[in-house]
């Protein structure tokens, strides 16, 4: 009998002076590690492994709410500007919007479970139905989001 499929692993991390998926779309296109995308970090994740073998993403906050994610393909090791090690999460170009949630904030990185994690925007909570939400202007679901009609 087959071992049970350990539950996928994410991260969560803030986006500083992103305003939306789109501007962050323009972003990966500009910051790259050879072909690959990345989002900069102090810190390896211990778990990192259990990331890349589940197929992981970086759920992404921006301006408050949890908008987007980005399949993770692997991790690199780098020099800091200050002479300090750091990491790269490399990332997938795909930006891929979800139903946005608020989402306090906090510094660094976290790991996120996959229960805590939103709906990608065209895959909506199991027995919601969508009623043209994923249609609605992204400026319009966050404002409805916000207030706690999503």
């Amino acid at each position: 009998m087959p071992a049970p499929k350990t539950p996928t692993l994410h991260m969560i991390k803030l986006i500083v002076g992103c305003t939306s998926p789109e501007m962050l779309r323009d972003w990966v296109a500009v910051e790259r590690h050879g072909d690959v995308a990345y989002v900069r970090t102090r810190t390896m994740p211990k778990r990192a492994d259990e990331i890349l073998e589940g197929g992981g993403s970086i759920y992404r906050v921006i301006n408050g709410l949890i908008m987007c994610r980005q399949p993770i393909i692997g991790f690199d090791s780098y020099t800091r500007e200050d002479g300090h090690p750091g990491t790269l999460i490399l990332v997938s170009d795909d930006v891929i919007p979800t139903q946005p949630r608020p989402m306090r904030p906090f510094q660094g990185w976290r790991y996120f479970k996959p229960e805590d994690t939103p709906p990608d925007l065209d895959q909506p909570a199991t027995g919601v139905p969508d009623n043209g939400i994923s249609s609605l202007p992204a400026s319009l679901r966050n404002q409805l989001s916000e207030l706690g009609l999503l």
